[in-house]
């Protein structure tokens, strides 16, 4: 099995986040902390982009606004919870919906060790 390496490398540039600043802050301080190590590691990102969302084929003022998208194709959400819930993953698997994505990446900053949930959306399901 070939590891993929867009999320192997987003993973890293976390952990390297979580090791310099530790658990405890709020999650805007680890979403700044991570837009910081994505340019330094070279991955392509874009930071809080608007995703539209549609019903029955017409777009809704609401907006969903993950932390990231990384090379175009990987949803990251961010939180710094004491730990993950179905909530949580939920919320990804909606972003992943939304944005017509396949992979995503949930990652807590809120535990003593990083913690994160690789995702895959099948459509067909």
């Amino acid at each position: 099995m070939k590891k993929d390496e867009r999320t192997y490398k987003i993973i890293g540039a976390a952990m390297e986040a979580h090791k310099e600043m530790g658990c405890g802050f709020l999650e805007p301080v680890y979403q700044e902390a991570l837009d910081i190590e994505f340019r330094a590691q070279g991955i392509l990102y874009k930071a809080q982009p608007a995703i539209e969302i549609f019903y029955k084929g017409k777009p809704l003022a609401k907006r969903y606004q993950p932390d990231f998208i990384c090379f175009d194709e990987v949803v990251v959400e961010i939180k710094a919870i004491e730990q993950l819930s179905g909530t949580e993953e939920s919320q990804i698997i909606n972003y992943l919906k939304a944005a017509g994505l396949k992979v995503g990446l949930l990652i807590n900053f809120g535990s003593k060790s990083l913690e994160y949930k690789r995702f895959v959306y099948n459509k067909s399901v």
